[in-house]
């Protein structure tokens, strides 16, 4: 798999590529921030607690996780609800997949629906999310799911919609202003 070029930080990059849990934070973490921030902040929860692991997320003093996401800079515009639905995500991960993030769209050769569902049964991750963090797994990940792109939707074909499509500095300004373009025709 080739490395992520997400966040324009090495070492945020290099983070979401090799590690499947982290992946799916910076997911979690991407509304109502710019890409860039939601995804570097799998990093940033890492340096500050000295790892980002299902078992030590969920496991955290809440209270505590929350003063981690709010030490500047902060991991998200919203560090308190964000911290919540970290957690929450962390302990599903935890609970229902042995910690094991991969395991969401590797165990028992899963199709695109049945990885869609599996990702949409996620705390924090609706229709949307789901179908966008599936593109990004056959896009940039190496999912080969039967059906992935059609259970995609959109985000499964050709073009710049969304960070399943970022691959360099280019490609992120491509897909800001195909957003943009959505913001303004959903005005209209």
């Amino acid at each position: 798999m080739s490395q992520l070029h997400i966040t324009g930080d090495d070492a945020a990059d290099a983070l979401l590529s090799s590690d499947p849990f982290a992946l799916l934070v910076g997911m979690l973490l991407d509304q109502q921030v710019a890409m860039e921030t939601a995804f570097a902040g799998p990093e940033k929860i890492r340096e500050r607690l000295g790892a980002i692991d299902p078992a030590t997320i969920s496991g955290e003093d809440p209270e505590h996780l929350t003063a981690v996401f709010k030490q500047p800079p902060a991991v998200h515009r919203y560090p308190g609800s964000m911290a919540g639905r970290v957690q929450a995500l962390a302990t599903a991960v935890q609970d229902e997949w042995g910690g094991d993030a991969a395991a969401i769209w590797t165990r028992d050769a899963p199709d695109g629906a049945e990885v869609l569902r599996r990702l949409k049964a996620l705390p924090g991750f609706g229709d949307q999310k789901a179908r966008i963090f599936l593109a990004l797994l056959g896009k940039q990940r190496g999912f080969t799911g039967a059906g992935w792109q059609q259970a995609a939707g959109a985000y499964g074909e050709e073009g710049f919609r969304s960070v399943a499509d970022i691959t360099s500095p280019e490609s992120l300004t491509k897909v800001r202003a195909f957003k943009q373009e959505q913001k303004a025709a959903a005005k209209r």
